[in-house]
């Protein structure tokens, strides 16, 4: 069991609270960016990650957090981050809160106004699905700082969701600017945009809608500068020259570089000491050489499945990424023998250290939940250091440190103790069936 001044020991200095933490996107890159952090994580399988990782983490619902356990959060938080699960709003889903964001609009002005909150959350249920309201988590969090005796408002508030919530994050950007309401005067500077993860290094075609806001004093908001050159995404308007081109002969234009291909990144994580990505299967007469087919349709027809060649960025990395087709050659093709990008592949891929520890199950759909660290590492500097991340800074971000399991299972203590407070059901054991003994 843990002692109280181990739990002390690993929160001392937390200042970032990241809500929906997951696997720990945005932790990984506030801890190559020297700020501690501490993740609130409702499903058992990322906190195992977490855990694995070294990341500080409560095992709960965020809103029971917020009504219930919000003294448990360290005082010395003083920036709240996170991306509010986006099934409701992603193209990919039935789309409930993107259909709706009029509605949710509403419900935001409405918890500023100082309306019931009771009354809200009745009003809440009727849009269909629960998810959507949790968009709404963040305001919630601020709020409850702010009205909360012996708590400060967060200094700084980084968002982060699927394209569609950019319209939500543009009424918290003039509602945070205003300070009026229940933000009691508290106000923000604050911006917006929708950012292209490939133009920030990112080996993957992937757009997230971003929100930074900070106190007076800490300096305007300013955008976010990219450092690579975007994708194309139709290929017959792409340089055919420069599709076909082996990535390690691309070479920059202007201050920009090329855009990071999926063989660059696997290649380079493959060579790293002790790597977990083992790439030589996708090498073909010693280069590596390779075309993955998409589990999703493409333009419009669910029956068309997209391609990358291996020169090329990754389609946006899901949790479905596992059922994605790699094939080496035309032959394997046409034979319908795939491969299938590994864990510490698809990690890799969303710019994870070749390392991190992938723990627990549905590790795939861990990968695909979380937040590229590589784009959290540049919103994050911007935000907190008003810089870039450093070359230093990124290229330390691609190796995880050594995680004692001492470590692991004092965290695993902090975020779930006895169990009790845990998500309802999260740690049930399923009993497998064993055939007699003959």
């Amino acid at each position: 069991m843990n002692s109280p001044g181990t739990q002390v020991h690993h929160l001392d200095g937390v200042r970032i609270l990241d809500l929906f933490a997951g696997p720990g996107g945005l932790d990984v890159a506030a801890h190559f960016l020297g700020f501690r952090s501490i993740g609130i994580e409702w499903d058992r399988n990322a906190c195992e990650t977490r855990y694995a990782a070294g990341l500080p983490t409560i095992h709960a619902d965020v809103s029971v957090m917020r009504e219930t356990r919000f003294d448990e959060i360290p005082k010395s938080v003083d920036v709240l981050a996170g991306g509010p699960p986006c099934q409701s709003f992603s193209v990919a889903g039935k789309g409930v809160g993107r259909k709706r964001l009029d509605r949710v609009e509403e419900f935001i002005h409405r918890l500023v106004g100082g309306e019931n909150e009771a009354r809200i959350d009745e009003d809440l249920h009727s849009l269909g699905d629960p998810r959507t309201a949790l968009v709404l988590e963040p305001l919630r969090w601020l709020l409850k700082a702010i009205e909360t005796e012996g708590r400060d408002p967060y200094k700084v508030i980084v968002l982060e969701q699927v394209p569609a919530v950019l319209p939500l994050w543009e009424v918290y950007a003039k509602l945070l600017r205003g300070g009026e309401g229940r933000l009691n005067g508290v106000k923000y500077e604050a911006d917006f945009w929708e950012l292209k993860t490939e133009r920030f290094g990112v080996p993957q075609t992937r757009t997230r809608a971003v929100l930074v806001a900070r106190r007076p004093g800490l300096g305007a908001v300013e955008p976010l500068e990219t450092t690579h050159l975007p994708f194309e995404l139709q290929r017959e308007r792409r340089n055919a020259s420069q599709a076909e081109m082996f990535p390690g002969s691309s070479l920059p234009t202007g201050r920009k570089s090329r855009w990071i291909s999926m063989a660059q990144a696997l290649e380079e994580a493959s060579r790293q000491k002790d790597s977990r990505v083992k790439a030589s299967r996708l090498r073909k007469d010693g280069e590596m050489k390779f075309f993955v087919v998409s589990n999703y349709g493409s333009g419009g027809d669910s029956k068309k499945r997209g391609r990358r060649l291996w020169s090329e960025p990754a389609f946006t990395v899901t949790g479905k990424i596992s059922r994605n087709k790699v094939y080496k050659s035309m032959a394997e093709y046409e034979a319908e023998k795939p491969d299938r990008f590994t864990i510490p592949e698809s990690g890799v891929l969303q710019t994870f250290p070749h390392n991190f520890p992938w723990s627990g199950n549905d590790q795939a759909q861990q990968v695909g939940n979380a937040v590229p660290p590589r784009l959290g590492m540049h919103v994050l500097s911007m935000a907190l250091h008003s810089r870039p991340p450093t070359d230093e800074e990124l290229t330390a971000a691609t190796t995880w440190r050594t995680v004692p399991g001492t470590t692991t299972e004092e965290l695993r203590h902090i975020g779930c103790g006895d169990l009790s407070q845990c998500p309802p059901k999260s740690h049930r054991i399923t009993r497998s069936r064993r055939k007699p003994a003959p």
